[in-house]
């Protein structure tokens, strides 16, 4: 059968093979019996989480480093259907000109950026205004009345959060949205996990196993390397701005799609591209173990990259060889050459994506799904989550 009328058959298509699209396919296909259409331009399953064995035996993320947290519970045992987890808790290092910090920053962070006495004032002044563990974001830190938590909240705002963010936004201060500064954390505490999340870990052997699993069902079928815009075509009301049909074949299409990719593309920009920033990567692999002291390394006053990660450190190989990659931010200005991986925050951009969204109002059966669809940022739970949820309200 031709793959066009095959899809055309399918209960629903699903748009995109990565933690949005394979856990939406696995929950319509096998929870809600459905036949199920995956569609994927790439020639990989995965999306950004795609790993792979590099020219010299080492599990590489393609698309930057992939370090799996959450508190859900149902979010953890469902993935743990697909994958068994390697214990792995997630630590990050800011090199601040050549000096290696804990980030976020937290009390440790302060023994390792001052003498002994300022640190023991800073610390006594944080504890005298917070309670140990807390999170603390560097504005709340800003608007205290103590001059030692002005002075240290100047500092982390200086050499750990201002370059680097100008650099993974390319913005200037002014322009940089008070939501992304309101993120960043000092913690009341000596934990140096990024993360302190109750599960924890990384996929056993790998993420594209992990996938290769999720999408392994009688119901699902996947077509690698097939763009979306070569089997849907979104109908056009005659009287309003807005989608009043999708075809498939030539034939309007009634079952359900779920869309995860950017859903300007999906438009054909008929509004202009949204404002995304992209990323490059320059791999150095080196004749040793390993390199770098911890698994990312973020440089936050120096150089042009935003950070560097050493894989075998996520993924606990033991080699005589190692790979580093450069992490380098840019903007997102050629979606034929680039990929767009995050979305810029603001309320012009968010009123731009709205505007777009409003175009597939009436289409009951069409949902976005996912990082770039839905035009915000989420952890890989938090979009397995969002994929549950989705499908909890489809199937009934």
């Amino acid at each position: 059968m031709d793959k066009t009328k095959a899809i055309a058959n399918a209960d629903a298509i699903v748009v995109g093979a990565g933690f949005a699209g394979a856990t939406i396919a696995r929950e319509l296909a096998e929870r809600g019996g459905m036949g199920v259409a995956v569609i994927e331009r790439r020639s990989h399953i995965g999306g950004n989480a795609y790993d792979f064995y590099d020219e010299q035996g080492v599990l590489v993320h393609a698309y930057g480093p992939h370090i799996f947290h959450t508190n859900s519970k149902r979010v953890f045992d469902y993935l743990s259907r697909f994958t068994a987890w390697r214990e792995y808790e997630h630590q990050v290092l800011a090199n601040i000109y050549g000096s290696f910090v804990p980030v976020p920053f937290n009390l440790n962070s302060i023994d390792a950026s001052f003498d002994p006495d300022k640190a023991a004032s800073f610390k006594a002044a944080l504890l005298k205004a917070y309670k140990p563990g807390d999170r603390v974001g560097i504005l709340d830190l800003k608007d205290q009345s103590d001059p030692l938590l002005k002075e240290l909240s100047d500092y982390v705002y200086e050499h750990v959060f201002l370059h680097y963010t100008m650099k993974q936004w390319g913005q200037a201060p002014e322009e940089i949205d008070p939501a992304v500064t309101a993120r960043v954390p000092v913690l009341i505490d000596t934990d140096n996990r990024y993360f302190q999340d109750e599960y924890q870990g990384m996929p056993k052997d790998g993420y594209t196993p992990l996938f290769q699993s999720l999408l392994d069902c009688p119901n699902i079928d996947l077509y690698l390397g097939l763009d979306a815009a070569e089997v849907i075509e979104l109908q056009m009301s005659g009287d309003k701005e807005a989608y009043q049909a999708i075809n498939v074949g030539g034939k309007q299409y009634p079952g359900l799609v779920i869309y995860t990719g950017a859903l300007d593309e999906l438009a054909a920009w008929r509004y202009g591209i949204l404002p995304y920033r992209s990323l490059d990567f320059i791999y150095r692999r080196y004749p040793t173990k390993r390199v770098q002291p911890a698994a990312v390394v973020n440089f936050t006053v120096n150089e042009e990259y935003t950070r560097t990660t050493e894989y075998s450190w996520l993924t606990g190989q033991d080699i005589d060889v190692t790979t580093v990659a450069e992490e380098y931010p840019l903007a997102f200005t050629d979606p034929a050459q680039q990929i767009p991986y995050y979305a810029v925050s603001g309320t012009d951009n968010q009123a731009a994506y709205d505007r777009y969204l409003s175009l597939f109002a009436g289409l009951p059966q069409f949902s976005v799904l996912g990082r770039l669809a839905e035009y915000r940022y989420y952890n890989m739970d938090q979009i397995v989550e969002r994929a549950l949820e989705l499908a909890d309200r489809l199937i009934g």
